[in-house]
């Protein structure tokens, strides 16, 4: 029996949401799963990883196996890993999923979506990747005493989305340093008036609202000193056409959000673009990726 999981990349907060929305995108992670004489873990294209108990993957879904009371068997387990990691593009989220959707396969789906998706979250500590890596589209969670709720909304397939990722990696934990620990009222209110107008902005087709849907207060002021480039990449984005620009997750990665009308004339712009600011303030390089909106999340086969 062998068991591949395809999971997408996603990006976190879109701006105003910090730490309760995000949206997937058409980037896949994949992994695969079946029985060995020992515990085997690989990687197919040749990316870093932990080939031993401490993957994420593998403790993943080592956790559902205890979960359940089941015993783990010994599995071969081959990754293929696209979504650059400490990107803010959800690559943990993305390990997470894959882990527990291939140990939930395997043990004949014990556990249906929802006990997933708070699995995932006690895991990542927030549901804002782990739900639209899951899921799919647009999602809005909240986790509260060990319950997620969360509301999934199909994104618009009239945009097109940009992510911009340069070379070097942003740790969650150095962009959650960098957070103030007590926000002013008004920052507060700022952010909780723009976030309401999200689900519109990217689902129902008012595209007239993306850029101050996305805008914040809350968190991407004290992230940005930590992304050279980010503010240069930013502009670029807005002269390319984009209709919104934020900090995809903790950073490093910028997405840019345009009509997909206009994407050809976007992209180019941007590539072009991103070869001038390339060796800029300390980044040596910008890799662009072309991406919609994955409104499926992730798949078993």
């Amino acid at each position: 029996m062998k068991i591949k999981v395809s999971v997408p990349a996603t990006s976190a907060n879109v701006g105003s949401g910090f730490d309760a929305l995000g949206l997937a995108v058409t980037l896949y992670n994949t992994a695969t799963f079946e029985p060995a004489d020992q515990l085997e873990i690989s990687s197919a294209d040749g990316t870093r990883i932990p080939r031993n108990e401490s993957n994420l993957v593998y403790r993943s879904a080592k956790r559902l196996f205890d979960q359940v009371g089941k015993r783990m068997p010994p599995l071969r387990i081959v990754q293929t890993n696209p979504i650059p990691m400490a990107r803010g593009l959800g690559s943990s989220s993305a390990c997470i999923i894959a882990g527990l959707l291939g140990a939930n396969r395997l043990l004949g789906d014990v556990l249906d979506t929802q006990e997933l998706l708070t699995l995932a979250t006690a895991i990542e500590g927030h549901p804002d990747n782990v739900a639209p890596a899951l899921l799919g589209g647009l999602t809005s969670s909240v986790f509260e005493a060990g319950t997620v709720y969360t509301v999934k909304r199909d994104v618009d397939q009239s945009l097109c989305f940009a992510a911009i990722v340069p070379d070097y990696k942003l740790l969650t934990e150095a962009a959650r340093a960098a957070l103030p620990k007590q926000v002013a009222h008004k920052d507060a209110v700022y952010n909780l008036s723009r976030a309401a107008l999200v689900p519109a902005a990217f689902c129902e087709g008012r595209h007239d609202l993306l850029g101050i849907a996305t805008e914040d207060k809350l968190h991407q002021p004290y992230r940005m000193p930590l992304m050279p480039g980010s503010r240069e990449v930013f502009a670029l984005a807005k002269q390319c056409g984009a209709k919104a620009v934020y900090v995809s997750g903790a950073g490093s990665t910028v997405m840019a959000v345009a009509e997909r009308a206009e994407a050809e004339r976007f992209y180019a712009g941007l590539r072009a673009g991103l070869e001038t600011l390339e060796g800029l303030d300390g980044c040596e390089a910008f890799t662009l990726l072309e991406l919609d909106a994955d409104n499926t999340g992730a798949t078993v086969e």
